[in-house]
């Protein structure tokens, strides 16, 4: 383990407009990381978009799955979900099942594919993402793919021919030279060239720790036994004895899920035929056609639960990545300190949980659960004080994802709290409802602050199109779309409650939002590369106050994190005009800057040079 000498440079001042003290960390600088820590330099400039598939957009009905391809009894009438239907009523399908909400809802699917993704690359290009990470999209039974069947394919329900594939894949052995490319493998291939076209990078879910119960070499191992090759994969606990009509067959699954086998480790990480496959699933997808040019594959990874892996793998898979692509971005899902994930041998980078906590206890919680301004400043610089200042600018800073309420039902649902399976299901007085006008003034007051941060922004799919929902399943409903009409969403998932009639539809005023902003941080480097400096932390007034400096750019940004109009006076080194970069007003040259804030409201000033 290597030991980072640490430098923390600070400067305290005492402004004249005030008896309060001011707090100015800089970057942390780690001079004996910085000399060897190798990071690619594209995702500094990354505006994240995450891409749940099964529920962006249905391009392809004729690849809709059927009750046999979801393992469900053909019998209950089972059928693909509406796609505009209000999330909370039950299908007839479905009551015929149950007439429980939650029962059911993990049995939809509503049929979004990757024809749906390639017609929508455009949208996204026009809100400025040039980079997106997806959610599983290989082979596997379940609606989110975190249960691989393979990782050799992409879902054949994703791809225009789903029979024809399931055929194919029946014809394959374990050997790489067996694998053939299906249309769902050619069609994720095109996609990522026509990504690639605009500009837009792709990254895709690493699901290493643990497969699915119809993971191929899984499936001969439950019926073959200890005599199955692939017996060493698993880790088994206990053989079934055919001499008993009991089945005695156990293995360790993932939290001892039994859905998720985990897959064998030993002192040095994976066994060795299960490295090996990864090795090789991972050169199939980084290097589709083995030439050498990574240009045709992904552009990396995001590792599912990555600290339940070794650390030995993760530094020799890092290596076989880097060595087809160096500019391969590696992401973990660490949710704490990452600090012995990224010393320059296992990974680049990792999903900002610490920074979505904070903003989340800054932004949307009162009461004792609240960050003061010194409390959130304090806590922004001790994470980035805790990792390379080069890794902190391609940190995926996220607020909401898959495996969280979504961020406006956070702002309706205040002092919960982070990722605490918070929705109606474990918390039976969670707001549903639509968010208030007050809720989308802090939502766009978060965003202003998530595009003006150290770190790479990440949006979660339909956050720019006015979409809510709590925790799973609720974060997962089918993306909201302009030319599409919607039922408004008047159901209640619980027995004799009643909900309000809340009107689904695309929020374009919101959607303009977000694309002001991200434009805003894509033409400005300061806001992407700059170093970062506290100006004010002012706890009695709710102001936060930073700028970003990158050669001659320079940004103020400002926010009144307060319920109440605040004049914001601030004294800055040197004589210049700023414009403010969402109204276009300049203000005149001076060395003091006076704005006026209104509540839950900031300002972008950008330097006129």
């Amino acid at each position: 383990m290597r030991h980072f000498q640490r430098f923390h440079i600070a400067l305290i001042l005492i402004l004249p407009f005030s008896s309060s003290i001011y707090h100015f960390p800089f970057l942390v600088f780690h001079s004996s990381v910085s000399a060897q820590l190798s990071v690619p330099q594209w995702p500094k400039d990354a505006i994240w978009y995450q891409i749940f598939p099964e529920r962006f957009r249905n391009g392809d009905p004729g690849n809709d799955p059927t009750a046999e391809e979801v393992e469900i009894d053909a019998r209950r009438g089972w059928r693909v979900s509406p796609w505009t239907s209000d999330w909370y009523r039950l299908q007839p399908w479905e009551e015929r099942h149950s007439d429980r909400f939650y029962e059911n809802v993990f049995d939809r699917r509503y049929g979004g594919d990757l024809q749906g993704v390639l017609e929508r690359l455009d949208y996204l290009a026009d809100l400025g993402i040039n980079a997106i990470y997806f959610n599983p999209v290989f082979e596997a039974l379940s609606l989110h793919k975190y249960d691989a069947s393979t990782y050799h394919h992409i879902d054949k329900n994703f791809g225009p021919n789903p029979r024809a594939d399931a055929k194919l894949m029946r014809q394959e052995t374990d050997d790489p030279a067996s694998w053939k490319w299906t249309s769902a493998d050619s069609l994720f291939l095109k996609l990522v060239k026509e990504a690639h076209r605009r500009g837009i990078r792709i990254i895709i879910d690493g699901v290493f720790n643990h497969c699915g119960t119809r993971f191929w070499a899984f499936q001969d191992v439950k019926v073959n036994q200890q005599r199955s090759r692939y017996a060493d994969w698993f880790d088994v606990r206990k053989w079934d004895d055919p001499a008993t009509p009991q089945n005695e067959f156990d293995y360790k699954g993932w939290w001892d899920y039994k859905e998720h086998p985990e897959f064998r480790e030993g002192p040095a990480g994976f066994v060795p035929p299960v490295r090996e496959y990864f090795f090789n699933i991972t050169r199939r997808w980084m290097d589709p056609n083995g030439d050498g040019d990574p240009s045709d594959g992904v552009d990396g990874w995001r590792l599912d639960v990555a600290n339940d892996v070794s650390h030995q793998f993760w530094k020799e898979w890092r290596t076989l990545v880097k060595s087809i692509n160096p500019d391969a971005y590696i992401v973990g899902e660490i949710w704490d300190d990452a600090s012995n994930w990224l010393g320059g041998d296992q990974f680049d980078a990792v999903m900002n949980y610490r920074f979505a906590r904070a903003v989340v206890r800054f932004f949307i919680d009162s009461g004792s659960r609240k960050y003061s301004v010194s409390d959130f400043d304090r806590e922004l610089a001790d994470v980035r004080r805790g990792y390379p200042s080069e890794v902190n600018y391609i940190l995926q800073n996220l607020i909401d994802s898959h495996d969280t309420d979504r961020l406006p039902s956070m702002i309706m649902n205040p002092n919960r709290t982070y990722d605490d399976r918070n929705g109606l299901r474990y918390h039976p007085d969670y707001n549903i409802a639509k968010p208030t006008a007050g809720a989308r003034q802090i939502q766009k007051l978060i965003l202003l602050f998530q595009m003006t941060y150290v770190g790479a922004p990440m949006i979660y799919y339909g956050s720019e199109a006015g979409m809510w929902g709590a925790d799973d399943p609720d974060d997962r409903k089918p993306m909201v779309w302009p030319e599409i009409q919607y039922e408004n969403e008047r159901s209640h998932p619980l027995p004799g409650k009643t909900c309000t009639n809340d009107e689904v539809k695309f929020d374009e005023e919101l959607f303009l939002y977000y694309k002001r902003l991200v434009r805003i941080r894509t033409e400005n480097e300061a806001l992407r590369r700059g170093d970062f400096t506290t100006l004010r932390a002012d706890d009695d007034a709710g102001v936060y106050a930073f700028v970003r400096k990158q050669r001659n750019n320079e940004v103020v940004v400002v926010m009144n994190n307060s319920e109440k109009e605040k004049a914001v006076d601030l004294t800055l080194g040197g004589r210049r005009s700023y414009r403010d970069a969402l109204t276009g007003i300049t203000i005149a040259e001076s060395d003091q800057l006076v704005l006026v804030l209104k509540p839950k409201s900031g300002s972008i000033l950008v330097g006129e040079r």
